[in-house]
């Protein structure tokens, strides 16, 4: 019953987002920590165990099967410098600053709580970004940066981790942890991808395609997690390899594979944002020997330190490369003060940061309790709570004053059109090819239909335009569609009145309808219209 509540209460709240100008994961977080004060509402503990290796696998995949591996390698340099190097560098410097600040605690407890601190979240960077319709470079930074910068904070935890559980872990040992386990997780990606995908091209079967692509995540991380490399990046090297090829894989599967994994993420996005704001009670019974006030007072610290440190690393690591490479300003695009401006503050932080800090151990291997081990709960608390609702509300307000330019819905459509344009030319050589084929002749009236059907393709995007009729509001491509879905909605309406006279059975009536279904579908896509 706790996990339908969590999950209908969460889907509930997600929907009702769209509706306003709030991003979903603002929301969904400010809806759990309501509730979690409701009489009634069941103790959510976040469990570490549940998370990492069956929440996180899911979501980076959808993620990263929503990413271009090419925008992804044109921006190889300023995503790694993100995901690697800043992750790193916040580990020491949040690490630094709770030494200083909170009193009696130890450093290599302060390097567990910076490394638990340092990673943004993959969702509520893309989820906001999205929404807010940035450049798509800096979308493109942001996503990537999110696919892999949790596998450098699971790492750098790792280590902190050792040290504070007086295993003797030094830096080179640390560092040699690192790189065996990037380079492990990588290379057990890049083993898998290739036989996965070729299973995907040769079952032409939609539901044990959609099985197998379900299970993907799950294999790659336990794969990689069992040989102890990085399950975070297996996952999202096969993710974005298939993602690239997808186009290899039979089209039956790949619109049930879409609608499965918009299904999967919509849910288990809402139930993760709402478990973050749910765990505020548990937070607090925790805190023990240290009082409310004296703890929010070295949140405030913790958080002002991760905001400042993230742009303490990204100006630099944004202009001093360029400064130092004529190569890289060949290569790369250029750019001013107000793009490392929004990346600085697009830091969120989510629930990886929270299911790491929930699996510190009570106690070290001498039985003696971890030091601090509930107040660095809190601060990473108040910490994901701080970036999520002060960045997240904020930098809206931030994109339209700094006036980034959006991306042009004029230009895209305009590329769209003459890329269909291109395609449907070649389609068009190829049919009359076929045709020539004496073994592929059909009745003239026929062979119109796949003519028109090119035409009608190739016109579509190009109508979108076209004017507004100023009568009623609508392009001509509005208008084809609306009549279109009419003219379906009068066939379905005789279907099912059919059904109901007993002159054709249920089976009979879904065949009929799904082919109707797919009719309207295609007259919406063909408009653009998601």
């Amino acid at each position: 019953m706790p996990l339908l509540m969590l999950v209908a209460g969460g889907a509930a709240i997600a929907g009702a987002a769209r509706r306003t100008p709030v991003p979903a994961p603002l929301l969904l977080v400010a809806a759990g920590l309501v509730a979690s004060y409701v009489p009634g509402v069941p103790d959510y503990t976040l469990d570490p165990d549940i998370v990492l290796p069956l929440l996180l696998p899911p979501l980076l995949h959808t993620a990263a099967l929503d990413s271009s591996y090419l925008d992804l390698r044109a921006n190889m340099r300023p995503v790694a410098l993100l995901s690697v190097g800043y992750v790193l560098f916040a580990t020491l410097a949040v690490g630094y600053v709770a030494a200083h600040v909170v009193p009696g605690l130890p450093p290599a407890a302060a390097l567990v709580l910076g490394a638990v601190v340092a990673p943004p979240d993959a969702v509520a960077a893309t989820a906001i970004a999205r929404r807010l319709g940035l450049p798509s470079r800096i979308t493109t930074i942001l996503q990537g940066e999110s696919l892999v910068n949790d596998a450098t904070a699971i790492t750098a935890y790792r280590v902190a981790l050792a040290a504070a559980l007086g295993e003797g872990v030094g830096w080179a040992e640390g560092i040699r942890e690192f790189a065996v386990a990037a380079a492990g997780g990588i290379g057990v990606g890049l083993v898998l991808m290739v036989p996965i995908h070729w299973l995907r091209t040769h079952v032409r079967e939609p539901l044990l395609q959609n099985t197998l692509s379900l299970l993907i995540p799950f294999a790659a991380y336990a794969a990689a997690e069992q040989v102890e490399a990085s399950g975070v990046l297996a996952v999202v090297v096969v993710a974005l390899y298939l993602g690239h090829r997808s186009w290899q894989v039979d089209f039956a599967t790949r619109l049930q594979e879409e609608a499965v994994w918009k299904v999967v993420a919509f849910v288990l996005e809402s139930a993760v944002f709402a478990l973050i704001g749910l765990q505020l009670p548990v937070v607090l019974r925790g805190l023990g020997e240290y009082g409310v006030a004296e703890a929010a007072g070295y949140a405030v610290a913790v958080f002002g330190a991760v905001v400042v440190i993230r742009y303490l690393w990204v100006f630099p690591a944004t202009f001093v490369p360029r400064w130092l490479s004529g190569r890289i300003r060949e290569r790369e695009p250029e750019t001013n003060w107000k793009a490392p401006v929004v990346v600085g503050w697009a830091g969120m932080r989510g629930v990886v940061s929270l299911a790491i800090a929930f699996s510190i151990p009570v106690a070290t291997h001498d039985g003696v309790p971890f030091p601090a081990r509930n107040l660095i709960l809190f601060l990473t608390f108040t910490t994901v709570i701080g970036t999520l609702v002060v960045q997240g509300l904020t930098l809206p307000v931030l994109i339209r004053w700094l006036r980034l330019p959006r991306r042009d819905a004029g230009a895209l459509t305009l590329a769209e059109a003459q890329a269909q344009s291109e395609a449907s030319s070649a389609a068009e050589r190829r049919l009359e090819e076929l045709l020539a084929d004496e073994r592929n002749a059909l009745p003239e009236p026929l062979a119109e239909r796949l003519r028109a059907v090119l035409e009608r393709r190739r016109n579509a995007v190009w109508e979108r335009l076209g004017a507004v009729d100023e009568r009623t509001g609508e392009s001509v491509d509005d208008t084809y569609r609306r009549l279109a879905g009419e003219v379906i909605a009068a066939e379905r309406g005789v279907f099912v009145a059919l059904r109901d006279a007993r002159r054709i059975d249920d089976e009979m009536l879904r065949t009929l309808l799904r082919r109707l279904d797919l009719e309207e579908a295609a007259a919406y896509r063909e408009g653009g219209r998601r």
